[in-house]
């Protein structure tokens, strides 16, 4: 019996890089996947790939109107939401000194509010005893050059878990939150003016692992997948860390 069978799951950004490898998983689990982005073909590639189980449902969760069309489009659907993965986010690095207000409004707005009214907006349709995963960052408590608005961000995603927790326990909705360490997807190339860059941003991303590399998206799905399942029932409030012990050690 597949683990998330019958259930009915929602990943944003879930047409690359973490979010896709995570709507894969869950859709070979046997949950139905929505799964939502701003760019078309993307999703068309994302849905090819996964196959059966999948609706794509183009938009920005940082536009109200694109997230009330998500939800309403689910509800048609599915009528319900098990699981949510708010994995939407983006990493605009801006040394301190130089950080402009459109970096910041654009990092705030996907990584905190885009999280936040994502989560919001699906309560309605949330079972009890379902599963909040925020997708956030050991950045989140760590001092990184260039990395001021996105730790900033994040660590706010961290402490919705907590608060939200509170808020949703006697409904027996678990809230958690899943910190990548430096995964090696897209968004290395997005950091980098070049693919040179982007290699030696990823050897320096690997001289901080203790186990010697970057991860891969894969790996933080198979950490999704505990926390959407009921194996983790048990678990609320709690940063998952999926980072090679680089914050830990």
């Amino acid at each position: 019996m597949n683990r998330l069978d019958g259930k009915v799951a929602l990943v944003t950004g879930g047409s690359s890089g973490i979010g896709f490898a995570i709507a894969r998983k869950f859709a070979e689990e046997g949950a139905h996947v929505f799964i939502t982005g701003r760019h078309r073909p993307e999703l068309d590639k994302a849905k090819d790939e996964i196959g059966g189980n999948v609706t794509t449902v183009q938009g920005d969760v940082t536009v109200s109107d694109d997230l009330d069309r998500l939800f309403r489009t689910i509800a048609k659907e599915k009528g319900r939401i098990d699981v949510v993965v708010a994995n939407s986010g983006l990493v605009d690095p801006q040394e301190f000194g130089r950080i402009t207000e459109e970096g910041f409004d654009r990092t705030f707005g996907l990584n905190a509010r885009g999280t936040l009214f994502t989560a919001q907006k699906a309560l309605p349709l949330m079972n009890d005893g379902g599963s909040i995963i925020l997708v956030g960052s050991i950045a989140a408590d760590a001092g990184i050059e260039k990395y001021t608005t996105y730790s900033a961000a994040k660590a706010a995603v961290r402490s919705y878990a907590r608060t939200w927790t509170k808020e949703l326990g006697n409904r027996g909705i678990r809230v958690n939150t899943l910190s990548p360490g430096p995964i090696d997807t897209p968004i290395v190339e997005s950091q980098t003016d070049s693919e040179e860059d982007a290699d030696a941003l990823r050897a320096a991303f690997t001289s901080l692992v203790p186990l010697g590399r970057m991860g891969h998206p894969e790996e933080i799905a198979a950490a999704a997948l505990f926390l959407a399942s009921d194996e983790s029932s048990f678990c609320a409030g709690m940063d998952l860390r999926v980072d090679g012990g680089m914050a830990q050690v």
